[in-house]
């Protein structure tokens, strides 16, 4: 059988890009390939479920754009499919004079890309989060909370219920680009597809190479270690308390986020995972160690920025350390009050040059696209990346990072 386009990966992104094919062009034979069990298993399924607004990015860049797209997209959806969301609202918090100087020019960001937001003093920080330090902040009306598991799964039974096709279990082996078609070796048997889609996250700059293309990065796995606010502790936190990010680097620090069942997460810090799917400390893959090790931009990148990997290293193996990160935006909680949760691992591209991509990257191929950096709001735009494939399948010159 020969299918219209196959998608390598069961997360949200390869499930909005199937969905926006399967909403594009109804008879399509479309199969959507997952070597887990189930689909959402990595990025998604570990994910903060937050609704991002769109405030940290460079205005014109693709995360921009697709993140604000992306959030009402996403609204509607879950209107449609009767999925819990809300629309909390979050502030950005500054500690000091310093970050006073970068919260100011992300303000200044924020207004570029067209977003209602707001300054405030500690009295109105107060107002919305009593249990907040600071000595100011920018209120973000429009960031919310989801489960994008549930946005996953809703997405699936779409695609099934019209006519889509998805094999779990199915690890992706080897791609071969012929003149007409593209053959796909995995796991569970041969697949052909006239356009193949890759949506690998973690694994994405494999299937480039894979298909003979050299991605000029590799996929860096950056693990995310959180704890949760014990019970009696919730009320410390009501929406979204978020530090002023570093600019240097694609991460937002630690902060604490209300879930949508009511618990409070709180975390991130950002260490190098020694696996590609490493969510314990003791995880380890030779290969994906050595892949690392032997990169030389990433020693590039690593000496440049010594002090905040040792930073993030140590808060990583010291409770007590992370709990300062923690009490710079609430003092009232306290180490006891933390408890161990699941941790998730990052997808983040480092290329050729040294560079750490802010920005989504998709590559292109004769019969191929695959999208080689999509962390972070990609679950928030991941509706509007998927309208954004299909908008390149129309129109290739719409495709802006190749």
């Amino acid at each position: 059988m020969l299918y219209d386009y196959i998608v390598i990966g069961g997360g949200i992104v390869g499930l909005s890009t199937a969905y926006a094919l399967k909403k594009k062009y109804p008879h399509a034979k479309i199969l959507i390939v997952e070597k887990e069990e189930t689909v959402a298993a990595h990025q998604t399924g570990r994910n903060s479920g937050v609704i991002h607004s769109g405030i940290y990015y460079k205005p014109g860049s693709l995360k921009a754009r697709l993140a604000q797209e992306g959030s009402r997209t996403l609204i509607n959806f879950c209107q449609q499919n009767e999925i819990e969301f809300e629309i909390c609202g979050k502030l950005i918090v500054a500690t000091d004079q310093e970050e006073l100087l970068h919260m100011d020019n992300l303000y200044h960001r924020g207004l570029k890309n067209g977003l209602s937001i707001k300054k405030i003093g500690i009295e109105e920080m107060k107002e919305y989060e009593p249990n907040v330090a600071g000595i100011a902040a920018i209120h973000v009306p429009t960031a919310g909370i989801v489960n994008y598991k549930k946005v996953a799964q809703s997405m699936v039974r779409y695609i099934l219920e019209n006519g889509g096709e998805l094999k779990t279990n199915t690890k992706v082996e080897n791609i071969i680009e012929q003149e007409k078609e593209i053959v796909l070796e995995t796991s569970n048997g041969t697949f052909h597809t006239s356009y193949l889609i890759n949506c690998a996250g973690l694994f994405s700059d494999r299937m480039v190479k894979l298909q003979g293309i050299d991605p000029q990065l590799k996929i860096i796995p950056f693990r995310g270690e959180y704890f949760e606010l014990k019970d009696e502790k919730k009320n410390l936190v009501n929406n979204l308390i978020y530090p002023v990010p570093n600019p240097k680097f694609p991460f937002l620090g630690v902060h604490l986020t209300r879930m949508i069942d009511g618990s409070i997460h709180v975390g991130p810090n950002a260490v190098l995972a020694f696996k590609r799917e490493g969510y314990k400390k003791t995880d380890f893959n030779m290969k994906d160690f050595f892949e690392v090790m032997t990169y030389p931009p990433f020693w590039q990148i690593a000496k440049k920025n010594l002090t905040y990997g040792m930073g993030e290293m140590y808060r990583s193996i010291n409770k007590k350390q992370f709990l300062t990160a923690v009490q710079k935006l609430v003092p009232a909680v306290q180490i006891d009050d933390l408890i161990p949760s699941n941790a998730g691992v990052r997808a983040q591209a480092l290329t050729n040059e040294g560079e750490l991509l802010d920005d989504f990257k998709m590559i292109r191929g004769n019969r191929s696209i695959h999208v080689c950096n999509a962390p972070s709001p990609a679950a928030t735009a991941s509706l509007s990346i998927g309208e954004e494939i299909v908008e390149y399948l129309e129109n290739p010159q719409s495709l802006i990072t190749v």
